[in-house]
């Protein structure tokens, strides 16, 4: 059983390789869901400043591993028919800690994208999602928030690391070979 955990800052391209995995039969849990689904329970509006509210208190309360141990059922029931669960949006070493102590007789695996600020910011403002950042300093903010619950830490001790920097195609083709080659070998 393999376990790959995507991560990225927002903007690096985590959606594509997630979408390249799905194409390839590879099932697809987004931690960012298990926000959105509390929110809802909750009656909160879904904006990307409510929804990393919601995760910043939801670990508050409940811990830091909160997101991650509310997905692993989710990843139990699909590990019974796939070999393979890609989730999409780890944002914090404790959960790659829970992944690894929860999951039984799983291999769990770190993909980071990356891609410099600047890039990040030009697709930001061009992929135009309800709550992307329309400044560059709702887009600091926004990082700096990122940052602060861990997403950097897990960036730095990524198994593999993806730069996105160039064209569509170029990243796709990477995306994809890379995507292959930890399937096949871990």
């Amino acid at each position: 059983m393999k376990i790959i955990c995507l991560t990225g800052m927002p903007g690096s391209g985590k959606s594509i390789i997630a979408n390249i995995a799905r194409e390839m039969g590879i099932p697809v849990l987004v931690m960012g869901d298990v926000v959105r689904e509390e929110a809802e329970k909750r009656g909160i509006e879904l904006t990307p400043n409510s929804l990393t509210k919601l995760a910043l208190q939801l670990r508050l309360e409940y811990g830091p591993q909160i997101i991650a141990q509310r997905i692993v059922e989710k990843v139990k029931r699909l590990y019974r028919e796939h070999p393979v669960v890609l989730i999409d949006g780890v944002r914090s070493l404790d959960e790659i800690e829970y992944f690894r102590e929860n999951i039984e007789n799983s291999t769990v695996i770190v993909i980071a994208v990356h891609s410099s600020p600047k890039t990040r910011f030009k697709r930001l403002l061009c992929r135009g999602r309800p709550g992307d950042p329309k400044s560059w300093s709702e887009f600091t903010l926004r990082d700096k928030r990122e940052l602060e619950i861990g997403v950097g830490n897990v960036i730095a001790l990524a198994d593999y690391i993806i730069v996105n920097e160039g064209n569509i195609d170029e990243f796709l083709h990477k995306a994809k070979l890379l995507l292959e080659k930890v399937v096949r070998n871990g």
